[in-house]
């Protein structure tokens, strides 16, 4: 099957968030409210991957800042488990990348998820520090990473 990538869009909300409890049982998964809200700034970019027409990937980044050189933020990846191990979620980030178009890109992700952190350092990432019970519900620690600025393709994606 064939994966296909493009635009997240608010008639995925609902399946964003059956994703998100799969996903993120025990650390406050995002409701469909929480996917329309980001869906509705400017400043967010989320894209969606797809198989069979089937939403199955979705990733959002966010930019900072009023002026360039701008800074950008990682809101959330997310893969169907069925689905993972299969390099849509590397993609995923990918275009997350090119919308960020060689800026400094930043993430939270939890200490205990190796194959993320795996996943970040592969493409550049690097841990600048750790907080603690960053996930409210189940109290986790997540580390802060960082992304140096890349030479700018002029090609992202906008």
């Amino acid at each position: 099957m064939t994966v296909e990538y493009g635009p997240l869009t608010v008639g995925d909300a609902d399946r964003c968030a059956e994703l998100e409890a799969q996903l993120f049982p025990g650390d406050d998964p995002w409701p469909a409210v929480a996917f329309i809200r980001e869906l509705d700034s400017a400043h967010n970019h989320y894209v969606a991957a797809r198989e069979d027409g089937e939403l199955v990937g979705y990733a959002g980044v966010s930019r900072l800042g009023r002026r360039p050189p701008f800074e950008y933020e990682v809101h959330t990846i997310g893969v169907d488990p069925r689905c993972q191990g299969r390099g849509i979620g590397r993609v995923l980030l990918e275009r997350l990348l090119d919308i960020a178009d060689g800026g400094i890109v930043f993430l939270e992700v939890r200490t205990d998820n190796a194959a993320a952190i795996a996943l970040y350092e592969s493409v550049g990432f690097s841990v600048m520090g750790v907080r603690k019970r960053y996930y409210r519900v189940s109290g986790a620690d997540a580390y802060t990473m960082r992304r140096d600025a890349q030479k700018a393709t002029g090609g992202g994606v906008r």
